[in-house]
Parts: structure tokens; sequence; C-alpha cells
């Protein structure tokens, strides 16, 4: 399950609890947590699925984020990527779920792509990967997006808490399937 939100998440915060409480319920359901493996909410939902005793996968691309000091220390596997777009697609490809936490652009390209890749499975058949955004934010940009471009509003789940966010992940048919440890 992929776990996206803001680099920039302080420890202690709401939003790093949140992120924390979201990893550990995942990798505690045997789910792997996949993040893009640094600070912030990355690190929380590692942290909190490391403490669950799950598996964490980070996918980092050290030459583009230069000031960045590698992956977070509760990162089990590591990939590396040269480019965002490779990045984010490395991090959509491996999810069977995604929970789009508080974040900033990054984040937004991340939910932005998901949502995207609901529409053409949508269309053409292919295995949907539930997504769920979490907060005021990101119902804005839903409403603009379904309102003012035209996205189907099905694509992309919503939910006011983090915790509502992960046990409606957790009930999705295409997450519910699974018997062994999977993303």
């Amino acid at each position: 399950m992929a776990i996206f939100g803001s680099s920039r998440t302080e420890p202690g915060s709401q939003d790093w609890r949140d992120a924390e409480s979201a990893g550990n319920r995942i990798a505690g359901a045997g789910l792997a947590v996949v993040t893009g493996g640094y600070g912030g909410t990355m690190e929380a939902a590692s942290r909190g699925a490391a403490r669950a005793g799950g598996r964490v996968i980070g996918v980092i691309a050290s030459e583009l984020f230069s000031t960045r000091n590698g992956a977070n220390q509760h990162v089990t596997d590591l990939i590396e990527t040269k480019t965002l777009a490779e990045r984010i697609g490395v991090l959509t490809e491996l999810a069977h779920g995604t929970i789009v936490l508080p974040g900033s652009i990054g984040t937004a390209a991340e939910l932005v792509i998901s949502w995207n890749i609901n529409h053409i499975v949508r269309l053409s058949g292919g295995r949907r990967v539930p997504t769920v955004a979490v907060g005021p934010e990101w119902l804005q940009l839903w409403e603009f997006l379904t309102n003012r471009v035209g996205a189907s509003g099905a694509d992309v789940h919503h939910e006011a808490s983090a915790t509502d966010a992960v046990e409606w992940l957790l009930e999705q048919p295409e997450i519910r399937c699974f018997s062994s440890p999977v993303i």
C-alpha cells in the first residue's frame, strides 16, 4: 500500500501521528508499505509500519533530491530511481492501493497520477488501484477537478481522517483479496 504525503511533516505533529498510525495499521493487516523513502510523512509511515514488523519499501531519487540524506532508517527495501517520473511510476506500479495524506505539489502529483490511472482503468477494464485522499485541501482539489475538468469523482475516494481512510482502503475488494503480504 502506498502512502503519499509531505516531506516537511514534523515529528510529533498530528500529520506525523496520522501517518505513523496509518503505516502501523496497514503493516498490521499484513500489507507492505511503500513510500518515497525520505523524511516527514514518509518517515512517519515507515516508522509505523516497521513497528508493526512490516515490510517498508522506500523509492528514492538521490540525484534529483541531492539535499536529502538518503532513505529514512525504517526502510527495509530500497529502490533507487533517476527521475521524478520514474519514481512516481515505481510507487504507483507497486501499490495495490494508495492513501494520500496532506502534502504539497509533489503529493498532489502523486494523487493526480493515481487518479489518472484509475480513470484509464475504468475505461479499459484494468485493475483499479483504490485511492483515498485525506483532508480538506484534497477535497477542494477533488471538487475543482470533477467540476472544472471533467474528472470522475468515483476514481478517488475522500475521507476526513487518516484512520477512516485506512479502514476504507482495507475494505476494498482489490485489497481484501490478498492472502499473503502485498504492497
